[in-house]
């Protein structure tokens, strides 16, 4: 029972502790002001003085240890909080110096152990480590940290650059996305903040020197003139309390500018500085034994001394030995478990699970189009797929599942399959090193090549070399290489089956993503209106027509308008329609406004309406087979007549009748869009380019 008790009584320890830890913060730092105008006792000196050296060292074994510069984020504060501490113990100690002659045990016997009965030797010495200090480490430290402040602010851009190119391409999610980006600020706001603290290292390093002559000059003043000593006795006092004193300061904060270079420089670490220099220091034994050759010849040249070069060079060759045994039992122990591994896989029950997963997408590639995917032999067909997923979000507002693309050795060398949810939905075959020349309209000459049909549109083309790649160019082909083919059909497959790839969890995801911004009309709407569903259903009717649902906030806020209303799908979707109707008569204009139009007779609009029959499934056009097929035959035959003459049409019908008109002709006539006359913005210019008759019709 003790332990099952014991952490929740740990835990409590640190929520209080933690709860008086912004109280604690405070009152330290007012003690830390109040102590460079009030006295200090030597006997609280000497603590605060131990207390100082260990936080210093706590700080330098802290950045030695972690593996991220954020993991110390509050290192910036804990720099300025270190110095004003250390400055007020110098201005405390000086006091007593100056007043007393002691400042405590610490400062005595560290002045004791440097000077050493020589005060110019530990006075030199104590200069030594100021200029280490302020020189070197301290120099060093505020350089690499303007620059790295520097770097990081310029790579700002490119980083949330890169960002926002895997969110689209759907390698993260809006989570992950918002991390990564909270990550940056981070990182730019500590190395900022950094670049501002090193200053305080190199005013310390000033304030010291400046502090220790105060302390040796005007200890020798004070003590002639005020203390009763003699010169001697005085310069032997304060030399060594101004050694003491300068020497208690200069370790703290050299162990601090340590800890800052340290943290600074290790920008791109994964591990601790522990772990990172035995791995890369000590990672070749052969640049070992080799150290540990050169040691050994340097150490029989004449004039130099054999003893060291020998003995270390013999340490060197101890390591690197011992290195490479141990690398080559590790082989031999990785080797032993991964032949243990496939016996244990062999042996035990197959998990036919992973069977059921099905791939959205799928594409199945010949072996010899696998060049098209190995990025070593020049193959751009991911980065295809990654700008097709991006397209396709900013045309149709759908975020793609990811492609997976695999080799199928049953396919002819040069074939693929395009599968949706297991299911094939397209074939094609392609000539690599060859590029596809097909009829724009303006050919003035034919050219000779291998006769094939463009796999995504079926128009008549040709397989051309690269040598009569030019002369087809000039004859008014328009020529385009096989990876493309490739990815213009495969785009062309999403978008005719984007419906089918818009399942819940993908609605909910968009649900999801519109909470952030639009919380208020994303929870009126679901779950409390419509269920998850009956949006799908909503944006799958959309989508099954080409109609984008990228601007998804009209979609849900039409749902919101009209979801106590009616419940039906197919209504929804016609209302939300309406509400996008100036996106979707803008999809079919010409560059000038213009929306060529094929209208419906009144009779035959009439006769229509008058055989809609409302199921369970949805309203459908109840006419005489053979009616219907002669009013397909019709509407085929405008819409050819208009297409031949270069125009895309669009048939145009009453609202109460365009859905039942669509549902009619989407298996004949998949491609021809079907509009009602509430979809038209006031904008657009109509300009009818033929009518379907009830006469041809019956």
């Amino acid at each position: 029972m003790a332990s099952v008790f014991a952490p929740s009584k740990g835990g409590g320890l640190i929520q209080k502790i933690t709860g008086l830890s912004d109280l604690g913060v405070v009152v330290v730092v007012v003690m830390i002001v109040l102590m460079m105008v009030l006295p200090i006792p030597p006997a609280l000196l000497d603590v605060l003085l131990a207390v100082n050296i260990s936080l210093s060292l706590l700080l330098l074994l802290l950045t030695m240890n972690i593996h991220d510069a954020l993991e110390l984020s509050i290192f910036p504060s804990l720099l300025l909080l270190a110095t004003l501490f250390r400055l007020a113990l110098s201005v405390s100690s000086t006091r007593l110096i100056l007043l007393h002659a002691d400042a405590g045990n610490i400062v005595r016997a560290f002045g004791d152990f440097v000077v050493g009965g020589n005060y110019v030797v530990g006075f030199v010495i104590f200069l030594i480590l100021v200029v280490i200090q302020f020189v070197v480490i301290t120099k060093g430290a505020e350089r690499v940290a303007e620059v790295a402040a520097r770097f990081t602010l310029d790579a700002m851009p490119g980083k949330q650059m890169s960002i926002d190119a895997d969110l689209n391409a759907g390698l993260i999610d809006e989570n992950q996305a918002r991390q990564r980006r909270r990550k940056i600020e981070q990182e730019a706001d500590f190395y900022g903040a950094m670049d501002g603290a090193t200053k305080f290292i190199k005013g310390d390093a000033i304030a010291g020197i400046i502090i220790v002559f105060i302390d040796f000059i005007g200890g020798i003043i004070v003590g002639v003139a005020q203390q009763g000593f003699s010169f001697a006795d005085a310069l032997q006092t304060y030399t060594l309390l101004t050694v003491g004193d300068g020497l208690v300061s200069q370790i703290p904060a050299l162990l601090i500018s340590a800890g800052t270079g340290i943290i600074v420089t290790r920008a791109g670490a994964d591990a601790s500085l522990g772990t990172e220099l035995n791995e890369q220091l000590f990672a070749d034994s052969k640049v070992l034994l080799t150290t540990a050759a050169v040691l050994g010849l340097l150490g029989v040249v004449p004039g130099l001394p054999t003893l060291p070069f020998m003995v270390v060079g013999a340490i060197f060759g101890a390591i690197g030995y011992a290195l490479s045994g141990v690398k080559e039992q590790s082989a031999e122990l990785q080797e032993q478990e991964r032949e243990a591994q496939e016996i244990e896989a062999s042996k035990a029950p197959e998990n036919v699970l992973a069977y059921l997963q099905v791939d959205r997408i799928e594409l199945e590639i010949g072996y010899s189009l696998i060049a098209l995917v190995d990025q070593e032999q020049g193959g751009d067909l991911l980065d295809r797929v990654t700008m097709i997923r991006r397209q396709l979000v900013l045309e149709l507002g759908l975020v793609v599942p990811p492609v997976r693309i695999r080799d199928n050795m049953q396919l002819k060398p040069g074939e693929y399959v395009i599968k949706i949810k297991g299911v094939q939905m397209a074939k094609g075959e392609l000539l690599l090193n060859h590029y596809l020349a097909m009829d724009s309209g303006a050919v003035t000459r034919e050219i000779e090549g291998v006769q094939t049909r463009e796999p995504a549109f079926g128009l008549p083309a040709l397989w051309i070399t690269e040598e009569k790649r030019e002369q087809a160019e000039l004859a008014g082909y328009t020529v385009v290489d096989a990876p493309s083919v490739l990815a213009t059909h495969l785009t062309e497959i999403i978008k005719a089956n984007a419906a089918e790839l818009l399942g819940r969890q993908e609605t909910k995801a968009l649900l999801d993503h519109m909470r952030t911004d639009y919380q208020a009309v994303v929870e009126e709407l679901v779950p409390g209106m419509l269920s998850l569903g009956d949006v799908q259903r909503v944006l799958q009717n959309l989508l099954r027509e080409g109609v984008s649902i990228r601007n998804l906030v009209t979609i849900l806020e039409t749902l919101a308008d009209y979801g106590e209303m009616t419940k039906d799908p197919d209504d929804l979707t016609e209302l939300v329609r309406e509400a996008l109707g100036r996106e979707i008569s803008q999809q079919f204009a010409d560059e000038s406004g213009v929306l060529y139009a094929i209208t419906i007779d009144p009779i035959v609009e009439r006769e229509i309406a008058a055989a809609l029959e409302h199921t369970d499934r949805g309203t459908f056009i109840n006419l005489d087979p053979r009616v219907a097929g002669s009013l397909l035959n019709e509407v085929a035959m405008v819409w050819q007549q208009a297409a031949e003459t270069g125009l895309e049409p669009v048939v145009l019908c009453s609202p109460q009748t365009r859905l039942p008109f669509r549902r009619l002709t989407e298996r004949s006539l998949p491609l021809l869009p079907v509009l009602s006359f509430n979809e038209i913005s006031p904008e657009i210019e109509i300009q009818s380019v033929g009518m379907v008759n009830i006469s041809n019709a019956d």
